[in-house]
């Protein structure tokens, strides 16, 4: 079977941990985070932890390589190899780190330094826990790169973050945390800011890189489709408590604890909600494209259309980059055309690269269109300017990918959903304060947080305080750029309930920025998919999830991870025959970038 060879037959443990509990002082009082975790690491196994935001998860990362704050308390036993975590000093920890166990973290933008070369960070690694000259570490680092597939290492090990893509990040950082051949790879949210197609080939890398260093993996993530991908074990955690664990088959098929059963049910499954799955079947008929026959003929960018007045209405637009210093103009976007009518949820999906966030920043006037025309609520964005441009932003609101940059470190996050409303002049006073509380309720957080900084929050909670923030004004047109990358699955489908509950109730119009294929499925009524900065496939959701007509799109879809490990397999099998078949993926394809600085 081909879930079968996915199975690892693991060596001995190489890490232990025994009744783990661990406490935060916060405001004169001691919190619980975790409580009596016991659970070992094999070689060469991957152990997935999952559960939702705050159930303490990452807080058990981090204690395995002494990285938690000073307002922490840790009891229990962390045995790494033949070394005690628990209570050792800094010099052995700092022997830990990098050595025996490295961190691959959520976010490489924010994790990598932005003032230095890859390279450069590689190297200092290297030489920090090595002896080895300047030269032997660049060698080194070019090795690395070329190990995790970065095209070109030879020039890459010169760029600067800011000049690869979200792709090309993560895969330096995996170089990184390489450089010392670990025992142990601890991976956070890996995959969470990554297209569906970019996600695939990081998890296929992992999976190489597993087998070929013989290193144990901890998974930590909320996305289910990876962890049917890529885990041997899973461990659940609820509220600081390990409430299950089993093998990958036994949590996915016959799990017995009530939260597990309940995170497993919240999991979107793409096809579930169109043709009853018929999208098991894209990669099969992608191998023979010609099947399609007369439907291939169809012009997909007209294969649907709003019913409704617009509020979105875009033909022919091109976006560029404007020129810095001897840096050309780069042209993102060209060709495009959208119509997204009041009321509307369109999907905007494609790989990183594809020109979608460059689309929703140019809706909101943060790049210029060059070319065409562009209607955004009744007014022609391209010739508005000063007041006009500024009465045209009251009326829609933007949800950024990342909240851990987008939300100001400085402001409680009371303060910053309450932010728009003061300044627009809406509310003041007690009528503020009740319309931030309000917000709070609608995104599922406590009131009390309203005077917590962003970085006193995890990621998912950060990204429900940013869409908050996005419907304090009641917008007629919502930008959603990965609302939902950043948070757990649970609160991810009580996130997309409310977000169709407002939608109703609100009627704002919405462009979808997403690479998560299921989540579009819930809620749009339209798809588009962009490819290099062109619309490759425009057309009902039914039709693109069960009828794409576009290689480019077949591939997108054969690339989404489900939650079964069985079925992932096979899947994942397909995806590489369609790869290997050369279908829908040009000759540069894995090196394109958008803009190279």
């Amino acid at each position: 079977m081909a879930a079968a060879a996915t199975t690892r037959q693991p060596g001995g443990p190489v890490l232990r941990v025994d009744d783990l509990s661990i406490d935060f002082w916060v405001d004169g009082t001691w919190y619980p985070a975790v409580e009596g975790a016991s659970f070992t690491l094999n070689a060469g196994e991957v152990l997935a932890i999952v559960g939702e935001s705050g159930s303490g998860k990452s807080t058990v990362a981090m204690s395995l390589m002494g990285l938690l704050p000073s307002n922490s308390h840790v009891r229990g036993s962390i045995t790494l190899g033949d070394r005690q975590v628990v209570g050792a000093p800094e010099r052995v920890l700092r022997h830990l780190r990098g050595e025996d166990i490295a961190v691959i973290f959520q976010e490489p933008m924010t994790a990598l330094n932005p003032v230095y070369t890859i390279g450069f960070q590689i190297s200092e690694m290297l030489r920090t826990h090595t002896a080895m000259s300047p030269r032997a570490a660049r060698a080194r680092a070019i090795e690395l790169l070329r190990m995790v597939e970065i095209p070109d290492p030879e020039r890459r090990v010169d760029s600067y973050p800011h000049q690869l893509s979200g792709g090309q990040r993560q895969r330096a950082m995996i170089a990184q945390s390489l450089a010392c051949d670990p025992k142990i790879l601890l991976a956070d949210e890996p995959t969470t800011a990554l297209d569906v197609t970019v996600q695939a080939e990081i998890l296929k890398l992992m999976r190489d890189l597993k087998d070929r260093i013989d290193a144990s993996i901890i998974l930590i993530t909320h996305d289910m489709g990876v962890v049917a991908d890529m885990a041997d074990r899973i461990l659940v955690m609820k509220d600081g408590k390990l409430v299950e664990s089993g093998t990958a088959d036994q949590i996915f098929h016959r799990p017995q604890h009530p939260y597990t059963q309940q995170l497993l049910d919240a999991v979107p499954h793409l096809g579930a909600a169109t043709a009853g799955g018929a999208t098991l079947e894209l990669a099969e008929r992608a191998l023979a494209p010609g099947e399609f026959g007369a439907s291939a003929q169809v012009d997909p960018r007209r294969r649907a259309a709003p019913d409704t007045d617009l509020v979105v209405d875009l033909a022919g637009v091109a976006v560029e980059y404007p020129r810095r210093g001897r840096t050309p103009a780069f042209r993102a976007v060209s060709g495009f055309d959208l119509q997204i009518g009041v009321g509307e949820v369109v999907g905007l999906v494609g790989e990183s690269g594809s020109g979608k966030t460059t689309i929703g920043r140019a809706l909101v006037g943060l790049l210029p269109f060059v070319e065409g025309t562009a209607t955004v609520l009744g007014t022609d964005i391209i010739k508005a300017h000063g007041g006009a441009l500024r009465q045209m932003r009251r009326g829609l609101s933007i949800v950024f990918q990342d909240p851990g940059s987008s939300l100001n470190p400085r402001l409680p996050i009371g303060e910053s959903i309450g932010e728009p409303l003061l300044l627009h002049k809406i509310a003041k006073g007690a009528a503020l304060s009740r319309r931030v509380e309000a917000l709070l309720d609608q995104v599922k957080l406590s009131r009390s947080m309203r005077n917590r900084y962003p970085h006193e929050l995890s990621g998912g909670q950060r990204q429900r305080v940013g869409i908050a923030r996005a419907l304090a004004l009641n917008p007629k047109l919502l930008i959603a750029d990965e609302p939902t990358s950043a948070l757990d699955v649970s609160v991810q489908a009580t996130v997309l309930e409310l977000f169709q509950e407002l939608q109703r109730e609100a009627g704002f119009a919405c462009l979808f920025v997403t690479h998560d294929l299921a989540v579009v499925e819930i809620l749009a009524r339209r798809i588009a998919v962009m490819h290099h900065g062109e619309l490759a496939e425009m057309g009902t959701t039914a039709q693109i999830l069960g009828d794409p007509i576009d290689p480019y799109t077949q591939r997108l879809l054969a690339a989404v991870p489900v939650p079964d490990p069985q079925e992932q397999a096979e899947r994942r099998a397909q995806r590489d025959a369609i790869i290997a078949a050369g279908v829908g993926l040009n000759e540069d394809e894995k090196d394109y970038e958008v803009f190279s600085g």
